[in-house]
């Protein structure tokens, strides 16, 4: 799996890592287990990860299905909203002036 530039710049963190893969992909909600397989992040790790993410109300549940809780970046949180501007300069600075093309892609 190839690291992102957010990733090579950051650090390669777990919470890097969830967060990272929630932002490209805030359109959909994923379940514990896909944002592990999809972000890279140890179960273990998105496990205590999202649940503090979800306390503090990055992430929100979205929907069950049966047992399984899914969880979406929650893109009202004005934090959120301020982290997702510093994610995106940090990926234009490295990334040039295509930069803001690709961002429009993912917001």
């Amino acid at each position: 799996m190839a690291k992102s530039i957010f990733l090579e710049k950051q650090g390669e963190n777990p919470r890097n890592k969830i967060l990272d893969f929630l932002i490209i992909h805030s359109e959909l909600d994923y379940s514990l287990k896909e944002i592990s397989r999809y972000s890279g992040a140890g179960y273990s790790s998105v496990k205590i990860l999202v649940k503090k993410l979800a306390k503090d109300k990055w992430v929100i549940p979205t929907r069950k299905i049966s047992k399984i809780i899914m969880y979406k970046l929650n893109t009202d949180n004005p934090e959120v909203k301020k982290f997702i501007d510093f994610y995106w300069e940090v990926v234009e600075c490295k990334g040039g002036k295509n930069g803001k093309k690709d961002r429009s892609q993912y917001v």
